[in-house]
């Protein structure tokens, strides 16, 4: 029987561009370059290396958004996935993580799977919540924040790592992890790969084909609002001080108007 794991991944605007709010405070996603969030990757490559050590597995690699969201499904094709899913909907504009965990739980359930592979976040929001959400809708185990991961016996472990120690987490299949940037480097697309992935299946889908209502997603849908922003306030010269015999004193009383100690 074929090991069927499907990974979320998220397309988001790239860190290093000048981000910015929409007129309806939403992320402004054409303001900028976008591209596969770093943090999904750990993510495919958990779930291909998962994947190669089964006798027989699938990797589909999911994603929600407009039109641009499938180059973060073409780079998860191109590092090994097998075929793609992307939820594509007007309607999803402005969708919260509420919202988000719905529309991919019904997708997810769409496709079929045992094991569900998230990144511990995904690098605009961060919010971190998804992967619980999604869980808790599927009615699946969830081991989370998973820096090692092992499948073996229709079962996955792996372990947590924290401040002060490490937890050895173990769940059934089926069931829901994420894993962290210290689970392991993600592999290089290569030149075979990227030609590869131009051939592999990738389905479209909209909210009518999962059920879900307009009103259950998008901003109308969300249970979280931006009320305000405000661009971040320009750099502004920094302070020097000049060590003649009083720099110690003026770098204390500095920092301490600072509230920094």
């Amino acid at each position: 029987m074929t090991l069927q794991i499907v990974v979320t991944v998220k397309y988001v605007p790239d860190a290093t561009g000048d981000r910015r709010f929409a007129e309806d405070l939403t992320t402004d996603r054409e303001a900028v370059d976008g591209l596969l969030s770093e943090l999904d990757e750990y993510a495919v490559e958990q779930a291909l290396q998962i994947a190669e050590a089964a006798v027989d597995a699938e990797v589909t690699v999911l994603t929600m958004g407009p039109d641009d969201a499938g180059d973060a499904l073409r780079k998860a094709l191109a590092m090994g996935a097998d075929k793609a899913v992307h939820v594509q909907d007007d309607g999803l504009h402005g969708t919260d993580v509420i919202g988000t965990s719905l529309v991919l739980a019904k997708a997810i359930e769409y496709t079929g799977y045992d094991l569900i592979v998230c990144g511990m976040a995904s690098t605009d929001g961060a919010a971190g919540v998804v992967p619980a959400l999604l869980a808790e809708r599927l009615g699946v185990p969830q081991a989370t924040l998973l820096s090692q991961v092992v499948m073996a016996d229709n079962k996955v472990t792996g372990r947590r790592d924290g401040d002060a120690a490490s937890e050895q987490l173990e769940a059934p299949l089926p069931a829901l992890i994420s894993v962290t940037d210290q689970s392991g480097e993600p592999r290089y697309p290569s030149f075979k790969g990227i030609m590869a992935a131009k051939r592999k299946p990738l389905k479209t889908l909209d909210l009518s084909d999962l059920g879900i209502d307009e009103t259950e997603v998008g901003l109308d849908g969300a249970y979280t609002a931006l009320d305000e922003a405000a661009a971040r306030p320009a750099r502004t010269a920094g302070t020097i001080v000049k060590d003649e015999g009083t720099g110690g004193r003026e770098l204390a009383t500095f920092l301490a108007e600072q509230r920094f100690i």
